[in-house]
C-alpha cells in the first residue's frame, strides 16, 4: 500500500527524469511509468534478488525502454548517477531504527523495513547530491520520526513543501505520512487534507479504490 499511495503523491512534468531509491522489486517505477509522462525512470537496489525480481517485472510489463533497473547501494547513489541529473527521487524507505520493533529474520524484509543498510540520512544526502537545482523529492514515511525527517530535510537543502498524514481510519491516529520537498526551495510547506484509507473494515475509501484503479 505504501507504494501505491506515493505513486499517487507524486507530481511529476512530461520528460522528468525520475529516480527511486531502494526500489526493492521495483512497483514504483512501474507504477509511475503508467501514471506519468517520465520520459525515463531508473530503480536502485541494493539487495541482487530484488533488483533481479525487479529487472523481470519491467520486462513483463513490457517497460524496458522506459525503466531501468540498477543493482547498487543508495549510500553511493552520487557516484553512481552523475550529479544533479535527476528531476525527481522517489524512496519508500525503511521506516525502523536499531531499536524499533524485531527485525524480521527474512533479511530481504528486514533490510527493507530496518535502517540496516542505510539511514534516512543517508537517503537525503544522496537524494540532494543526485536532484538538480529545483528538482523534487516525494517520500512515504512514519509519523513518529516525523520531526527528525523534517529537520533532516531541510540540513540537505530538501525544503519540505507539501505534506499529507494518512489514517488507517477516520478516528484512528495517522500511520505514514507522504512528503514533497524541493532541492533549495524556499521556507514555506502546504498541509493536505488527510487521506482516510478505510470506511469501515475491508472497504477502502473512495479516493483509495481510485488509487488502486477500482
Amino acid at each position: 500500500m505504501d507504494a501505491v499511495l506515493l505513486s499517487g503523491f507524486v507530481k511529476a512534468s512530461k520528460g522528468d527524469a525520475l529516480l527511486d531509491l531502494g526500489t526493492g522489486t521495483g512497483i514504483l517505477p512501474i507504477l509511475l511509468a503508467a501514471k506519468t509522462q517520465c520520459a525515463h525512470l531508473t530503480g536502485l537496489e541494493i539487495q541482487p534478488e530484488s533488483a533481479d525480481m525487479a529487472r523481470r517485472s519491467v520486462a513483463m510489463n513490457g517497460l524496458e525502454e522506459r525503466v531501468d533497473i540498477v543493482t547498487g547501494d543508495l549510500k553511493e547513489a552520487s557516484s553512481i548517477f552523475p550529479l544533479a541529473s535527476f528531476d525527481i527521487v522517489t524512496c519508500n524507505p525503511p521506516y525502523m531504527i536499531g531499536e524499533h520493533g524485531i527485525p524480521n529474520p527474512s533479511d530481504a524484509k528486514a533490510v527493507a523495513r530496518h535502517e540496516i543498510c542505510c539511514t534516512f540520512s543517508d537517503v537525503a544526502r544522496e537524494t540532494a547530491r543526485v536532484l538538480k537545482p529545483g528538482g523534487h523529492f516525494f517520500l512515504v514515511h512514519r509519523p513518529f520520526r516525523l520531526s527528525e525527517i523534517l529537520c533532516t530535510l531541510t540540513a540537505e537543502k530538501l525544503e519540505p513543501k507539501r505534506m499529507r498524514l494518512v489514517y488507517p481510519y477516520a478516528d484512528r491516529e495517522p500511520n505514514m505520512v507522504l512528503i514533497e520537498a524541493v532541492r533549495g526551495g524556499r521556507s514555506r510547506i502546504s498541509v493536505e487534507k488527510p487521506l482516510i484509507l478505510f470506511r469501515e473494515k475491508d472497504v477502502y475509501t473512495e479516493e483509495v479504490a481510485e488509487l488502486y484503479g477500482f
